[in-house]
């Protein structure tokens, strides 16, 4: 008997990660909704072990911390102007992991390497 936990959703799948990265894409316009997301993701952490949820979890929340200590030194660094350009390829940076994991939960797969600092 099929896993109903790993089969493919048919329309769009509101699962865990997906919640996450969705309100990960919020924060670029509301703001607040990127830690609401970190918050969801390490509640939902202990629930997902085991199955292909856990490391979308682990994957979002590692982008939360490295974005936050990446800002962290775009804004110092915007004292020699540089940091501007910090600032943007990190939006970008964020941009692209959120959306690559929001495909992959909605294909119900797990991610490749949550570790990696890239995607």
């Amino acid at each position: 008997m099929a896993d109903p936990n790993n089969t493919p959703a048919t329309g769009f799948d509101f699962n865990r990660p997906t919640i996450v990265a969705l309100l990960y894409l919020a924060s670029f316009i509301v703001g607040i909704t990127g830690i609401i997301g970190l918050i969801l993701a390490y509640v939902w952490q202990s629930e997902t072990r085991g199955t292909w949820e856990e490391s979308h979890l682990r994957f979002h929340i590692r982008s939360f911390w490295i974005g936050l200590i990446a800002c962290v030194i775009a804004g110092i660094l915007t004292l020699v102007l540089i940091g501007f350009l910090g600032f943007l390829a990190i939006g970008l940076w964020i941009l692209v992991r959120t959306i690559i994991a929001l495909l992959a939960a909605q294909k119900r797969q797990p991610i490749a390497d949550p570790a990696t600092w890239l995607w």
